[in-house]
């Protein structure tokens, strides 16, 4: 780092004291609650997220606050932490190459079981504010509009419980929903007061919101035909990623699909397992057992 980025970043961290030792400490626990790993580059980012959290506790220093997320009285604020920390990017239908192959490789394979009393589960395993899993449900509906009154579920996970929260709520900006194709919007969206618009109760009623820690247990007993896990191994340590590959494999059906983000690749024991099937699209290969 050169001296005036050194000057600037000092500028920025000024307010509250903020060490070496508190960095590493905040990313060590971040790294064990959440499976995040924070390189030093990122000191400037956690300084900046946490100051509103240090402001709201009246603490004076980030030594103060490391104090507190480390002790047994620190777990709702360990909460606060990831959440802050936690980087939510989302948007409808992105990696629309996904929602193609879910349709014509999931939905339309599995529709004349379904219709004959046979089940469909999706796992959106970080789903931010919801809509990842609600595009998952606009394209099962596009292909299956009897959808709500068959064994059809999506499941929505993330491990910040803000996010669920919003994604219960089921209201989004304009500017949100302007990545919904036109068509879809007007069935899909019942249009707010202040500009928002809000999920049609129909599409909900086939998606569960629940919080959920990928590096946590996993309460679900069921399998599931599709996996969305996008853009989240990013930010883990290459032996985590493989952790959490693996652990997919015997959360998939026989022929069950798992999609991962653009710049994710399935790497460590479950590559004997998955089988490319499209861009950043894996199939269970027929056989495998749990």
């Amino acid at each position: 780092m050169n001296a005036s980025a050194r000057a600037s970043q000092s500028e920025v961290m000024s307010s509250f004291k903020f060490t070496d030792a508190d960095f590493r400490q905040i990313a060590r626990i971040l790294n064990a609650e959440a499976g995040i790993f924070l390189s030093d580059a990122k000191a400037s980012f956690v300084y900046s997220r946490l100051t509103k959290r240090l402001r709201a506790l009246g603490f004076e220093s980030f030594q103060d606050y490391c104090s507190l997320i480390a002790s047994d009285a620190g777990g709702d604020e360990r909460r606060h932490m990831i959440a802050a920390l936690t980087t939510n990017v989302t948007r409808f239908f992105r990696e629309p190459h996904h929602f193609e192959h879910f349709g014509k490789n999931v939905v339309d394979r599995l529709a004349p079981s379904l219709r004959s009393g046979g089940r469909l589960r999706v796992w959106s395993s970080a789903c931010s504010n919801g809509q990842e899993p609600y595009s998952i449900a606009m394209s099962i509906f596009s292909r299956l509009p009897e959808a709500e009154s068959l064994n059809v579920r999506v499941l929505a996970t993330d491990i910040d419980a803000n996010m669920i929260a919003a994604a219960n709520s089921g209201e989004y900006s304009e500017d949100a929903v302007s990545a919904v194709p036109d068509e879809l919007r007007r069935k899909w969206f019942v249009q707010q007061a202040g500009g928002m618009s809000k999920v049609d109760q129909k599409l909900a009623s086939i998606v569960t919101f629940r919080e959920l820690n990928l590096i946590g247990a996993w309460p679900m007993k069921g399998k599931f035909d599709a996996i969305f896990c996008r853009n989240v191994a990013i930010y883990f340590e290459e032996k985590t990623q493989q952790q959490i590959w693996n652990r997919f494999v015997p959360m998939l059906n026989p022929g069950g699909v798992l999609y991962i983000g653009h710049s994710e690749r399935i790497s460590g024991p479950a590559s004997d397992h998955l089988v490319a099937d499209g861009v950043t699209t894996y199939r269970l290969s027929r056989g495998v057992s749990a």
